[in-house]
């Protein structure tokens, strides 16, 4: 069992506050948006076993099934297949889609065989594995998550009395839905730019006078002025999360995160399909080839079971459940088949091995547990646990 020391990345829609706040440090006036932990060769964490700092990625290089466990190297290969974060946003992150597995290998393999460079920044794929990912509110946490049904999205279009949306309203409601939403989307991500940018600006400032439902998007313009994510984000479901509520976004699903600090696990990829809401690239007919044109509810993820509280989901590269420790309680002892790490997000609880003995941790540290090494939890606080199920 290894305190873990995390990088901090200083994403330009990161909160200047939240992680100061969460690890109790004061506040440096940069955006400070996500702190990393896992072994993605871009910002790996680091540990020390008595021989100075090491990165986790080498650690485990070095003896993958002595450090995940033999039937996690089997199933997903000699790597973390995660990566698990404490996420910040202070302004909206860009609207986005990930492929599945079967669109990732191929979209990857055919940029390897056009010699697109991988750091380009209109490359789509940055490898061949898929992302779905999981997002658990710390505090209260707003987002955007898969397609509203057509007919509600254009009663929220024709509610902002702006004649130039009215086209869309119509094939809203004139189409299936799936073709609809479809038809729609690709309308506003293809439009002349200036018109497009003239409408975003009469619809964000009749957004701002109709608040209540509107409120959101009138926020998004400005962050991004002119830009046709803003309109292709009234497709979308707005979500509002409680603290220790989750929404899991699988392949396919169009969604951004808007406000609010929470703890983020994903399967280890950078592969990113935009919409919008971002100066980037924003590559239509790919992204129109992997989103999911269903609309539906975005369903609210709550933690089940007694002790060990877990959000389930249809993904074996990761698993994030949650212990809630009160005084006087038994400790709770953690599966040890698998690698794991551990975020303490409130309190002052204790980790404690036979092999390595006890840590004590406070809000924002975290802690890698090789396969085998048995962890028990006692004190007082909240700890995340991520790992793998085989």
């Amino acid at each position: 069992m290894d305190r873990l020391t995390n990088t901090i990345r200083p994403y330009a829609w990161g909160s200047t506050t939240a992680i100061p706040e969460l690890i109790g440090v004061a506040p440096t006036g940069e955006p400070q948006a996500e702190m990393w932990m896992g072994a993605h060769p871009g910002a790996p964490s680091r540990l020390d076993r008595g021989a100075g700092e090491s990165a986790l990625s080498d650690v485990i290089a070095a003896d993958p099934e002595g450090e995940l466990g033999v039937a996690a190297v089997r199933k997903f290969g000699p790597r973390l297949p995660f990566l698990f974060k404490v996420l910040a946003a202070g302004a909206p992150l860009s609207l986005q889609v990930h492929p599945d597995l079967a669109q990732a290998k191929a979209g990857f393999e055919d940029e390897e065989r056009r010699d697109v460079p991988i750091d380009a920044p209109h490359r789509n794929y940055k490898d061949a594995n898929h992302k779905p990912e999981l997002v658990c509110a710390l505090t209260p946490f707003e987002g955007l998550s898969g397609f509203r049904p057509p007919l509600e999205a254009a009663a929220l279009l024709e509610g902002l009395g702006v004649n130039s949306l009215k086209p869309y309203a119509d094939l809203l409601r004139a189409h299936p839905e799936e073709a609809a939403l479809r038809e729609v989307l690709t309308a506003v991500l293809t439009a002349d730019r200036a018109e497009m940018a003239r409408t975003v600006t009469e619809a964000a400032a009749a957004a701002e006078r109709l608040g209540g439902a509107y409120a959101p998007y009138a926020g998004l313009v400005h962050h991004y002025p002119g830009d046709p994510g803003v309109i292709a984000a009234m497709l979308l479901n707005h979500v509002q999360l409680q603290p220790g509520e989750a929404m899991f976004l699988g392949a396919g699903i169009p969604h951004a995160y808007l406000d609010g600090l929470g703890v983020e696990l994903m399967a280890n990829s950078d592969n990113v399909l935009r919409c919008g809401l971002t100066p980037k690239h924003v590559d239509v007919p790919e992204l129109l080839k992997v989103t999911l044109f269903e609309p539906g509810d975005p369903g609210i993820l709550r933690p089940e079971g007694n002790g060990e509280e877990v959000y389930e989901t249809p993904i074996d590269e990761f698993r994030l459940s949650r212990f809630v420790l009160a005084a006087g309680g038994a400790p709770r002892v953690l599966p040890d088949g698998t690698a794991q790490i551990l975020l303490c997000t409130a309190g002052s609880p204790k980790a404690n091995s036979p092999k390595s003995g006890e840590l004590a941790l406070t809000p924002g540290e975290s802690v890698f547990v090789p396969a085998g090494e048995k962890v028990e939890l006692s004190g007082t606080g909240t700890v995340f646990r991520a790992t793998v199920v085989v």
